[in-house]
């Protein structure tokens, strides 16, 4: 089978990774890819958000199932649009993906069904937020309610961080913004849990622990990750059932009651306070850097998995993982998450010798004329198996030490609240 793979990050290079693994595919296909996904896959340069166009390229190259890496195409209506098509996508429709392209929408459906989550305000206009914050306490968080690549959240200690955020996001940051989120700021630690569901059953497909900020000790701006390690060292059986009745389930519940099916993976966002689970967000797809940790745990066939789920048969469908934990830590142009330069060399990864666990995915990259370069902020995202998080630490820094990218910074201390346990934890 021919199977295409739409996004062109470091996740996308995983899928693509463990779908070049399987024996059910025949070629790959990534719209458009990467330079890491070059070596395995056919990259194509085709703009994906064009369904017309990319419905007629996959029929002429016999394209069986399309594999949606980011959010933007399932929020614009992918999976509805070959429903009626002998193409089979992997994704949510473009309700059920509501869930992540309106943070409002996803509260009310939270508030209409008593799923925990943090205490919230919904305001239509600049002047109606400012008023609002002048009467609130701090800490609080305003997010974009569109897609906004991850950016789009604010955590402000004051009312002069609140009016700039507010300012930013209806001065069209993020898009068009009509309505502005407000919410209570959680006090806890994050995790990240993720399911895989066909509809109407789903199953556990991993978890992991996000490292968001900029610097280390999680300080400084936001960005898209700078790196994780799975499985998360909060989950337990008795915190997950509680993800699983109190926010998974009386979700899928909600979407099917709306009108939505939700096919694929579902990322649930998550702040752990005394032992309890509030929702801080979903994505309707695998997350990233979470997925390249994740993924090289699966035992199981990826390629078998998604044909279930979009058979509606998951529930016959048996999904294994390895023993052995994992590390993703990602090697980011210096000026991210700001301003950064792009089209910058890229040596010594061709000398780089990896040994069974470890992997390099491609981010933001391109080969051009036998060489490697940036193409954006997060460029590759180095990962590792084994049987302790400080072991694997070392051995990813070591393969960041060899590549030696003189435009590029990293976080040395992803793992750092699992590893602090050991006696002789450092930075």
């Amino acid at each position: 089978m021919n199977v295409g793979i739409i996004g062109s990050g470091g996740r996308e290079h995983a899928i693509c990774y463990m779908l070049n693994k399987s024996k059910k595919v025949s070629k790959i296909f990534c719209f458009p890819g990467n330079a890491g996904t070059d070596l395995i896959a056919q990259n194509v340069s085709l703009d994906p958000d064009n369904f017309y166009k990319l419905e007629k390229y996959c029929m002429e190259k016999n394209i069986k199932m399309l594999v949606v890496g980011p959010e933007k195409p399932l929020v614009n209506g992918i999976v509805d649009h070959f429903n009626d098509k002998s193409i089979k996508v992997f994704g949510p429709d473009k309700l059920s993906s509501k869930l992540e392209g309106s943070k409002i929408f996803t509260k009310k459906i939270c508030q209409e069904n008593n799923i925990p989550t943090s205490k919230f305000k919904i305001c239509d206009s600049l002047n109606e937020t400012l008023d609002y914050l002048k009467n609130s306490y701090f800490p609080l968080v305003i997010k974009a309610d569109g897609l906004a690549s991850g950016k789009g959240v604010y955590i402000c200690k004051n009312f002069d961080e609140a009016k700039t955020a507010t300012e930013e996001i209806f001065k069209g940051k993020f898009g068009v913004a009509e309505q502005i989120l407000i919410e209570e700021f959680l006090d806890g630690e994050e995790m990240s849990y993720f399911i895989v569901t066909d509809g109407k059953n789903y199953k556990f497909f991993g978890s992991a622990q996000d490292h968001k900020r900029i610097g280390e000790g999680d300080t400084g701006k936001n960005t898209g990750g700078m790196g994780c390690y799975s499985p998360s060292r909060l989950l337990n059986d008795k915190l997950e059932l509680k993800i699983k009745t109190k926010i998974i389930e009386p979700t899928l519940n909600a979407i099917n009651e709306h009108g939505g099916t939700y096919k694929g993976f579902l990322y649930v966002g998550l702040m752990i306070k005394d032992g309890e689970p509030f929702l801080i967000e979903f994505n309707v797809r695998m997350g990233d850097p979470e997925c390249q940790a994740i993924l090289p745990r699966l035992k199981s066939d990826i390629v078998e998995i998604i044909n279930n789920t979009t058979k509606n048969k998951l529930k016959e469908t048996s999904i294994r993982w390895k023993k052995e934990k994992s590390m993703s830590i990602v090697l980011c142009t210096k000026g991210y998450p700001g301003n950064y330069k792009k089209n910058l060399k890229i040596d010594n990864l061709e000398n780089i010798k990896l040994e069974k666990y470890d992997k390099i995915f491609h981010a933001g990259t391109k080969f051009e004329n036998e060489k490697y370069f940036s193409n954006g902020g997060r460029v590759l995202n180095v990962t590792s198996l084994g049987k302790s998080f400080i072991l694997i630490r070392k051995k990813i820094l070591k393969l960041l030490k060899i590549i030696n990218w003189k435009h590029g910074f990293y976080r040395k201390d992803i793992g750092w609240k699992e590893i602090k346990k050991n006696a002789n934890y450092k930075w």
